[in-house]
C-alpha cells in the first residue's frame, strides 16, 4: 500500500534532526535540469510567475541561484521533516521511531513541482514550485519547449510509481499534485480518500481541515503500520468517521 500526499509551501530546516538515516532523489537529473531554468529568472520574474510577494521572490530567487546537485545535511534535509505545513503538522515526525521511519520509507511518497516525486528520507533543498505553475511565455517553455509542470514531468512520476509494485495507491494528495499521476499507466488501484464537514445538514469538503485530516490519516497509517485499505475505515480521530453511504472501493468519504 502507498500513500500519496501533496508537499507544503512552509519548510523547516532549523528543526533538530530526529533521524540521521538518508536518501537522494530519484529525479535528480530533472530537478537539476528545472534549477537551471529557474537561476535564469529575475525577482520580478518569480514574483509575478508565482503570484507571491517581493520578500518571497527574493528568497526563492537566491534558493534556485544556491540550488546545488551535490546533496548533504549543509544545504538539504530530509522530505518528511523539511515540509511543515498544514499536513505536515499532524505528522508525529519528531516522535518516529526507526521502525516508523522505516514503514514510512517504504510507503509513502510526496509529490512536488520541483522534485516530481519524494520519499520521506530524500534529501530535499529548500524550494518553491507548485505543480500548477504557468510556464507560458518564458524562457522555460522556450528553452524546454513545456508550457507547464505536467508536460515537463510527463508519465515518469506515474511509472515511477507502478515500479513501486504496490496493490493499492491511498490518495491523499490535492487535486492539483494528483493531476500529475496517469492512472491509466499504474496497476495499483487507487483509492481517494475524502475528508468532509457538516455545514448546516450539508457536508461539504473545507480546504484547511481537509489538509489535516490527510496528515492525520498518514500518521494514523505509519503509526499503526496498516497494510490493508479495508483497516483505513477504523479511522476515528478528531470526531472523523467513515461514512458507509457516501463511500464505494474506489472512494472512502469520512465525516464529522
Amino acid at each position: 500500500m502507498l500513500i500519496l500526499l501533496s508537499p507544503a509551501k512552509s519548510l523547516k530546516y532549523d528543526a533538530p534532526l530526529s533521524c540521521k538515516n538518508f536518501t537522494l532523489p530519484h529525479f535528480a537529473k530533472e530537478t537539476k535540469k528545472l534549477a537551471l531554468e529557474l537561476k535564469k529568472f529575475s525577482v520580478s520574474d518569480l514574483e509575478k510567475l508565482m503570484g507571491i510577494s517581493k520578500k518571497l521572490a527574493e528568497l526563492n530567487c537566491e534558493r534556485f541561484k544556491n540550488f546545488s546537485d551535490k546533496f548533504n545535511f549543509e544545504n538539504s534535509k530530509q522530505a518528511l521533516l523539511a515540509f511543515d505545513g498544514d499536513v505536515f503538522k499532524p505528522i508525529e515526525k519528531e516522535k518516529f521511531s526507526a521502525a516508523d521511519f522505516e514503514f514510512a520509507q517504504k510507503n509513502l511518497r510526496i509529490l512536488s513541482g520541483f522534485y516530481g516525486l519524494l520519499r520521506p528520507l530524500d534529501l530535499m533543498q529548500p524550494y518553491r514550485l507548485e505543480m500548477g505553475t504557468d510556464f507560458k511565455k518564458t524562457v522555460f517553455e522556450k528553452d524546454l519547449s513545456v508550457k507547464n509542470l505536467y508536460q515537463f514531468w510527463g508519465d515518469k512520476i506515474s511509472k515511477q510509481l507502478d515500479l513501486e509494485g504496490s496493490k493499492y495507491i491511498i490518495n491523499l494528495a490535492s487535486e492539483e499534485y494528483f493531476s500529475a499521476v496517469n492512472p491509466e499507466k499504474i496497476s495499483a488501484k487507487i483509492i481517494n480518500i475524502i475528508f468532509k464537514e457538516n455545514k448546516n445538514g450539508v457536508y461539504k469538503i473545507i480546504g484547511i481541515n481537509a489538509k489535516k485530516a490527510r496528515g492525520l490519516m498518514t500518521n494514523f497509517i505509519v503509526k499503526n503500520k496498516i497494510s490493508d485499505p479495508k483497516e483505513l475505515k477504523n479511522f476515528k480521530i478528531e470526531k472523523y468517521h467513515f461514512a458507509k453511504e457516501m463511500s464505494d472501493e474506489f472512494n472512502f468519504t469520512f465525516i464529522r
